[in-house]
């Protein structure tokens, strides 16, 4: 048996020797020394951690013979029953126009009835459905979602159907982010709902992809693995079958579609899954149905003419649809969505947030040193918009004094000009008052002039009648 050792440099911290006393040794309290050591020094409060923690020196790896059995070969058999008693996550998004059949592919795939309600044809938008189920196959148990998009295809305007489903993808990968940036996360008991398949279902047409699959197709092959499936293959006869899958497949190599591969790494499963790939996309039919047929019942499609043999691959392409998506590849996929498509996702995120392993430089950048720099441009932003708001509160401040200034002169000026209008009029008044009172006196001194002469000359009268 063999295995790997790890030379290790000297730590910087000891001495260079391994054991006995070492410079630098911490003497003891009893000795009347300062336990204070070179050993350790305090930080400094400018030092960061990228320079409190030396850089680590680059590793030699020695491959070493074990003399005797150690019993680490007995991880993989850990993991497994770790695994296995963890339960396992599987989430399949079903893309496709109403009636295409996605639910009934669906408990023929899993060989159970998920009791699905049959969607309408008149909803005025896309709306993404989900569904989570406990399932138990021997000791093994899977959480199985199963995501329908509603309405897709049924809108007059089919422009922006895949919106609601790039959305749903995008929210599902920053939930789990989310999750990931907490200071106190629980990845294992997270229900992670990510998307790793996406079966893509397409019109049984026969005459190629239409424009809100290569649209759709486009917009997603970034963010899950789409698996695109030919449904209700049992419309179509076998030549026009073939010239179907040919067309299809040219159009999304024309597209620069990127649609899911099984992996060929694995030598094991290298002849199958190349074999596999080359015959994408999958005619397949589904049915809830069994049938007799010679001494067994199957499940299958009864016509008038004749019977389709679900798991018949002679009929269909269900069998190896369900052997590389179930039997064979279900972990691959699970590892594509969350090593590439979510990655993909998690760099675009932190790189809009500033972040990045790359500086200007071309130099590592840890992530403390980014939060650092971002803290630093933070306060001199917060910095720069309180001088500006202190700026303009300022300006409006002294605007509002000058404005409050012309109107107090205006209304100064207005006061002066009802003052002297006031006097003005108590001047007139006072005249008029005057005037009126002189002739009043004038007035009255006639009256009594009158009143004088008529008694005078009443008193003549009276005179001249004695007589």
């Amino acid at each position: 048996m063999a295995a790997v050792a790890v030379e290790r440099p000297p730590s910087p911290y000891c001495g260079a020797e391994g054991g006995g006393s070492r410079e630098g040794s911490v003497p003891s309290p009893s000795s009347g020394q300062s336990v204070a050591s070179p050993l350790f020094t305090p930080p400094s409060p400018d030092l960061h951690l990228g320079d409190w923690y030396p850089a680590q020196a680059e590793e030699k790896v020695r491959t070493l013979k074990l003399s005797g059995h150690v019993g680490f070969d007995s991880l993989p058999d850990q993991l497994v029953a770790k695994s296995t008693q963890n339960g396992f996550t599987f989430n399949i998004l079903c893309i496709g126009e109403t009636g295409m059949g996605k639910s009934t592919l669906m408990d023929t795939l899993f060989n159970t009835s998920f009791e699905s309600n049959p969607a309408p044809h008149t909803l005025p938008a896309v709306k993404l459905k989900s569904h989570t189920y406990e399932l138990q196959e021997s000791n093994v148990k899977l959480k199985l979602t199963i995501v329908d998009t509603v309405g897709y295809g049924d809108q007059i305007n089919k422009g922006d159907s895949f919106t609601a489903i790039v959305d749903y993808i995008d929210k599902q990968f920053d939930d789990y982010l989310q999750e990931e940036l907490k200071i106190k996360r629980s990845l294992s008991s997270y229900h992670d709902t990510r998307i790793h398949a996406c079966l893509y279902f397409i019109c049984p047409t026969g005459h190629g992809l239409k424009s809100i699959d290569l649209v759709c197709m486009k917009k997603l092959d970034s963010k899950v693995n789409i698996i695109p499936i030919i449904a209700k293959a049992d419309t179509i006869s076998k030549s026009e079958l073939t010239k179907f899958k040919q067309r299809i497949t040219q159009e999304i190599k024309t597209n620069n579609i990127h649609i899911y591969q099984f992996p060929t790494n694995d030598d094991t499963m290298a002849k199958v899954n190349t074999d596999m790939n080359s015959q994408l996309p999958f005619a397949v039919v589904g049915s809830t149905d069994f049938v007799r047929v010679g001494n067994k019942m199957v499940r299958a499609r009864q016509y008038p003419w004749g019977t389709v043999q679900v798991e018949n691959e002679s009929h269909c392409d269900f069998t190896k649809l369900r052997e590389m998506l179930i039997r064979t590849n279900m972990e691959d996929m699970r590892e594509v969505t969350h090593q590439r498509h979510y990655e993909l996702y998690r760099k675009k995120i932190l790189e809009t947030m500033g972040f990045t392993d790359i500086g200007e430089d071309n130099q590592p950048v840890s992530f403390q040193q980014t939060f650092e720099q971002k803290r630093v441009e933070h306060r001199e932003e917060l910095q720069r918009k309180e001088d500006e708001m202190r700026q303009t509160f300022v300006l409006r401040v002294k605007e509002k004094e000058t404005e409050l200034k012309e109107v107090e002169k205006e209304l100064l000026n207005k006061y002066d000009a009802r003052k002297r209008e006031h006097v003005d009029e108590k001047k007139r008044y006072e005249e008029l008052k005057k005037r009126l009172e002189d002739e009043r006196a004038e007035f009255m001194k006639r009256k009594h002039q009158v009143s004088t002469q008529q008694l005078s000359s009443h008193t003549m009268t009276l005179g001249k009648k004695k007589k």
